[in-house]
């Protein structure tokens, strides 16, 4: 262990999010805990060990936010709004309150005038998006809340809305939000962003294009997008005195504790949120929501606990959207292939709210080119709220880019695959810095390798495929690439706690998703005390009973909370082994530690840890462990390439994914079993966002018109293609101590441009609005 001291101090430091770069002032640690570089010796960190809360899940003692029961406990229904835009001007609750069972109905006038969800203030009877909340009832059952919420009589007057970025920009636009102005005097700018738009450059665009020997533009177009988890959003209120506790289906425990408190006007110490299991969130439950507060106000009006689930149309339609893009993409190359200019114009529209996450991000970071211009111009629409939806932005940019360069590889005559490995970036162009780690190259090479790349016209490889397809279908070849910040960050704590019977607890206040970050935490205390897997425990989810960590998003949870994880194991591990040199008679340093067994090396001596610390009676060993700050002047980011093979049958025009391969570089892999359980999850999400998902308005009323599972179409088992996931063995010290970056979001990324990149080449034609259904493959082919 390294026992490094250094003087306890504030330091300011850099973290990338999803995109975004925050500036934290940050405590640097007492001590670093020891790197595991390339060549450390692990036995339990690089293993498949299984998932440690399996046995939960699949007997059902998972406790997920809809199973949590309290005594007394009351059930809420929202009531929502029919209308896109305009004002709700009476509420009739008289027959919602003769449903039996009827406890208490909410609206605007019992709510604090602070509280906002959804990017409005709760329950308002001013209309910006359709289905809005407007009011709430509590019953004793919720068939009854259901029965009461339906029983509720509005009254409205309708105003003018735009749903679509042409609308919301056209002269003479509704004001979606309310405001005069916007970010500018000239017509349409009343609902763009303050900040649209947004222009960034490097070089010289305008002589970039004079030295291109080839140009191209195009036009892509990719859709809104919903999370669809199979869990909806929902919490559980319940009051005592003045304390509040939620259990809340959240990526983010601290974040709706405090947005709570600040609404609600009442300390931070007063309210207790605790999330066990999540069935899924992909960033869109990253923040108290409109169910979160009904629930809290309707518990403490009643004096009951009140649980709030939000139905599936509730869940489609009011939890935010990956937005729709247009992006207008320009490329300029040498004869060679060499780019000289990359140039994309992008329309957002946001939602009523949502923050900005760049499509235009990637066009300054996937390739090496000396002269790159984007602009971007976000609005906002009558349309539930933009909220982080796996890699957002980079996911949509990507299959532009990715796109326009088959586009330009095919003008060029030039393999795509090498058109993509003459343009690789060795540093970050983008911020004129050097990566931590860039194994792109190693991905292209053993894709290509896998997935017979080279050989793919003449003599499709025999990986997984079906039977030859029958001459009324195409078969085509694509590829895409990605990369996306995932080096992690401070702030994050964690406890390591050696009981008195040798077991070990984990505590730390992260989340798991389901995305496996309990077994990864287990593995990692596990290495660092020399324990066995079996031993330790992790405790995570609760802001009364661990220390602070940053929400789980933007790949951040591992490299973030993993080193603090760490660090807490290496100083409880310090602090035993002292205890057992007392015990045995020897220095603590010519100790060894394996499955929890303390050893004297060259002796028969040994004690395991229960016995040492059956030996200490009640001293508790514990380690104190958070993640220090990211070094300057660095881009920590995750690489991968994907390879699609599709058949299109000509007579439907439906597209059939065969087989990806995708190969990443995130560094070290704690857990290769759950690793390609990321894989796997990206690349299907992908294939969705390729093949299936759009969410469609109407656009006389502008309400949604596939609000379900049933009409919102997500993959099923018959859509999965053979996946052939891996990542390539690497290490990568210099983003952290253990050598490892995130994986989460990085394999949705490039899934839909290789998937639309394989369905251009089977065609002949190029396809560029997604999803690519058959009615869009029809309109490629008749252009």
């Amino acid at each position: 262990m390294s026992a490094k001291k250094r003087h306890r101090r504030f330091v300011t430091t850099q973290v990338e999010v999803e995109g975004r770069v925050e500036t934290k002032i940050v405590e640097m640690p007492e001590h670093e805990p020891s790197s595991w570089g390339p060549d450390a010796s692990l036995r339990i960190v690089g293993q498949p060990v299984p998932r440690v809360d399996a046995p939960d899940k699949v007997t059902g003692r998972a406790v997920y936010t809809a199973d949590v029961h309290r005594p007394g406990m009351l059930f809420a229904a929202l009531v929502r709004a029919p209308i896109a835009a305009g004002t709700i001007t009476s509420i009739d609750t008289a027959g919602a309150k003769e449903i039996p069972g009827v406890v208490d109905v909410l609206v605007a006038a019992d709510v604090p005038g602070r509280i906002k969800a959804g990017g409005v203030p709760l329950l308002s009877p001013r209309i910006q998006y359709p289905n809005q909340p407007v009011a709430a009832v509590c019953a004793e059952t919720r068939a009854a809340a259901e029965r009461a919420a339906a029983a509720v009589r509005l009254a409205w007057s309708a105003a003018p809305f735009a749903v679509t970025y042409e609308d919301a920009t056209r002269d003479g636009a509704p004001s979606v939000r309310g405001k005069a102005g916007g970010a500018g005097t000239e017509p349409g700018a009343v609902n763009l962003l303050p900040t649209s738009p947004e222009e960034l450059s490097r070089g010289d665009i305008a002589a970039g294009f004079a030295a291109a020997d080839v140009i191209i533009e195009r036009e892509f177009r990719t859709p809104s997008a919903l999370h669809s988890a199979m869990e909806p959003h929902g919490a559980v209120a319940e009051w005592d005195g003045e304390r509040l506790t939620i259990w809340e289906s959240t990526q983010a425990i601290f974040r709706v504790r405090d947005q709570v408190a600040g609404a609600l006007g009442i300390p931070r110490s007063s309210v207790r949120v605790i999330k066990d299991f999540m069935g899924g969130g992909f960033g869109a439950k990253s923040a108290a929501g409109a169910h979160t507060f009904v629930a809290a106000l309707l518990a403490r009006r009643t004096g009951r606990p009140v649980r709030c689930i939000v139905d599936r149309e509730g869940e489609q339609t009011d939890t935010g959207h990956r937005a729709a893009t247009r992006q207008v993409v320009r490329l300029g190359a040498k004869r060679d292939g060499t780019l000289t200019a990359i140039q994309a114009a992008v329309e957002i529209p946001l939602g009523i709210s949502g923050w900005e996450a760049s499509p235009a991000a990637v066009y300054h970071q996937m390739y090496t080119c000396p002269n790159v211009h984007t602009r971007e111009t976000i609005a906002y629409v009558n349309t539930q709220a933009m909220e982080s939806f796996r890699a957002p932005g980079h996911v949509e940019g990507a299959f532009a880019l990715e796109r326009a360069m088959d586009v330009l590889a095919r003008e060029l005559a030039i393999d795509p695959l090498e058109l993509r490995l003459r343009n690789f970036a060795a540093t970050d162009e983008e911020k004129a810095r050097p990566y931590s780690s860039n194994e792109l190259r190693r991905c292209y090479e053993q894709g290509a390798a896998r997935f017979g790349w080279a050989a793919r016209q003449a003599a499709p490889t025999p990986h997984e495929q079906p039977a030859r397809p029958s001459p009324s279908t195409r078969r085509g070849f694509g590829l895409a690439a990605q990369v996306w910040p995932a080096g992690g960050g401070p702030p994050a704590y964690a406890q390591v706690r050696i009981n008195s019977d040798g077991t070990i607890d984990v505590l730390t206040g992260t989340q798991d998703l389901g995305t496996g970050s309990r077994t990864i935490f287990a593995q990692i205390a596990a290495e660092s005390l020399g324990a066995k897997v079996e031993h330790v425990r992790v405790v995570l989810g609760d802001t009364e009973r661990t220390p602070y960590a940053s929400p789980s998003w933007g790949s951040m949870t591992t490299p973030s909370v993993g080193p603090a994880v760490h660090m807490a194991a290496e100083e409880a591990k310090g602090r035993l082994l002292e205890a057992a040199g007392e015990l045995l008679g020897c220095d603590p340093r010519s100790l060894t530690v394996a499955d929890s067994i303390v050893r004297v090396p060259d002796d028969d001596r040994q004690l395991t840890f229960a016995e040492i610390m059956k030996k200490l009676g009640n001293v508790m060993i514990i380690g104190q462990g958070s993640r220090g700050p990211n070094t300057t002047g660095i881009g920590f980011m995750s690489f991968g390439v994907q390879f699609a093979e599709v058949e299109v049958d000509l007579d439907t025009l439906a597209v059939r994914v065969v087989r990806i391969v995708a190969v990443h570089d995130v560094g070290r892999v704690i857990n290769p079993l759950l690793a390609s359980s990321q894989l796997e999850g990206g690349i299907l999400q992908g294939l969705g966002f390729a093949l299936f998902e759009e969410r469609v308005l109407d656009q006389a009323t502008g309400r949604p018109v596939n609000s379900s599972l049933h009409d919102y179409k997500v993959p099923t088992f018959r859509d999965v293609p053979a996946i052939d996931a891996f990542c390539v063995d690497s290490v990568d010290p210099t983003a952290n101590p253990l050598g490892a970056r995130g994986l989460a979001e990085p394999p949705i990324i490039p899934t839909a441009p290789a998937i639309a990149n394989a369905v251009s080449d089977a065609l002949g034609v190029e396809v560029n609005e997604l999803p690519l259904a058959p009615w869009r493959v029809l309109a490629a082919l008749s252009r």
